[in-house]
């Protein structure tokens, strides 16, 4: 079914229904325009959300995705103190955790064992790190299981296993490349927006340094996914530079799989615990959260064909939602979700195969799995079926919990500059 224009944007406000018009004749959306969307209301703010899911339909149609996967998420021992992170501790407190390498192969083994094609391995930086971690785990992991997707190491670890290394970014790819690194998160983007990093998390990896590592990565064949993290300091003009700056990366490298809005997630966060910023937001609202994934897809037409929403941070009802709002992936099964979890989202570490089939299927899509970079592996529509090994498990204490995994002792960080 194609918008019949005249009659649904008869009442819209002009401005509005130009944009709204331009975005469905494949037109680029300026940063301008895209604040213009994000400030409707009534009929107009419908009709972005209207378009959205048509262009979605038009681009990729109407199968839903997901990729069965595992997040090993191996030590939360970090050098960083951003404020927005509830995950990390510093190497001197006792909650601290670092899983040794046979560990992180054993969990991945386990998650092959049980139908995942994809391991999402980040961590925190602990201090004193040896160069060649980063390396040694993808080679052990490859070593027992070589069809396994790795799916791993956002930027901010690029850089700094290069800096432990002693060796330039593209040299370090070039690295964990050979070691059996297969596509980067895009995560530590937040905002890429300098001042703003400057006050969310001091120290962190720049915008500049950002875009080198995605873009050294691209060029060498490795796609990442992009991310944003919204809802906190940042301004809307933050947001639609952001995606802006996105699109003008993947026109020129095209290595984006996906792009996924991250809704912040405020419990647990210190910024907004200790109230450390004045004007600090609680996470965005349902309406604003529908139209950044509306926006998006407006924005990134012709750019980035995968919008994911994360149910991790909205819930299963939003994120089916999202689904007609422009989103068309479902993310993964994640079975070990830590850092969203750690900071106070209430939705999860897993959701099976079959449950984030079901929700797809309620609101009269088609849902297909996928592996890391989008090739439909099978699609299940007409009834069809299959029960996959995750499916199968009664018990999911098997897989731990953040809150478990602090407090396991033969996991405990041990701290090399501890006397």
């Amino acid at each position: 079914m194609t918008i019949n224009i005249d009659s649904f944007f008869k009442n819209a406000d002009p401005i509005v229904s130009k944009i709204l018009n331009n975005a469905l004749s494949d037109k680029e959306i300026s940063v301008e325009d895209g604040l213009i969307l994000y400030n409707t209301i009534g009929i107009d703010f419908h009709l972005v959300g209207l378009v959205a899911d048509e262009i979605r339909r038009r681009k990729v149609g109407d199968v839903v995705s997901y990729v069965v996967n595992r997040n090993i998420n191996f030590t939360n021992v970090c050098i960083k103190q951003c404020g927005f992170c509830a995950f990390s501790r510093d190497f001197r407190e006792e909650e601290g955790y670092f899983l040794p390498t046979e560990e992180i192969v054993r969990r991945a083994k386990e998650a092959h064992q049980l139908g995942a094609t994809e391991v999402c391995i980040q961590a925190g930086l602990p201090p004193d790190m040896e160069g060649d971690l980063y390396e040694n785990i993808c080679r052990e992991i490859k070593k027992e299981i070589p069809d396994i997707h790795i799916h791993g190491f956002s930027p901010e670890e690029i850089l700094y296993g290069a800096k432990r290394s002693d060796t330039s970014i593209k040299e370090f790819l070039k690295r964990m490349k050979e070691a059996g690194v297969d596509t980067l998160p895009g995560t530590s983007a937040e905002i890429l927006d300098q001042k703003l990093r400057d006050k969310i998390s001091p120290g962190r990896i720049s915008v500049k340094e950002w875009e080198e590592v995605i873009k050294t990565a691209h060029k060498m064949g490795i796609n990442t996914t992009s991310t944003m993290m919204f809802g906190h300091l940042e301004t809307l003009e933050h947001r639609v530079r952001h995606i802006a700056k996105l699109r003008e990366i993947q026109k020129e490298t095209g290595g984006f799989t996906e792009f996924v809005p991250l809704n912040f997630i405020p419990d647990e966060a210190p910024m907004y615990k200790h109230q450390l910023h004045e004007g600090i937001k609680d996470g965005a609202s349902g309406n604003d959260v529908l139209l950044t994934h509306a926006i998006a897809r407006i924005m990134l037409n012709n750019s980035i064909n995968n919008l994911q929403m994360s149910w991790v941070k909205e819930g299963q009802k939003m994120s089916q939602l999202l689904l007609m709002w422009g989103a068309n992936d479902f993310g993964g099964t994640l079975i070990n979700e830590s850092i969203s979890t750690s900071a106070g989202s209430e939705h999860g570490q897993l959701l099976r195969p079959k449950e984030i089939r079901r929700l797809i299927k309620e609101i009269g899509r088609i849902p297909a799995e996928r592996d890391t970079n989008y090739k439909i592996l099978r699609k299940f529509e007409n009834g069809n079926e299959i029960e996959n090994g995750l499916d199968k498990v009664i018990d999911t204490s098997q897989f731990g919990s953040y809150v478990e995994l602090i407090k396991i002792n033969k996991f405990n960080y041990k701290n090399p500059r501890r006397k």
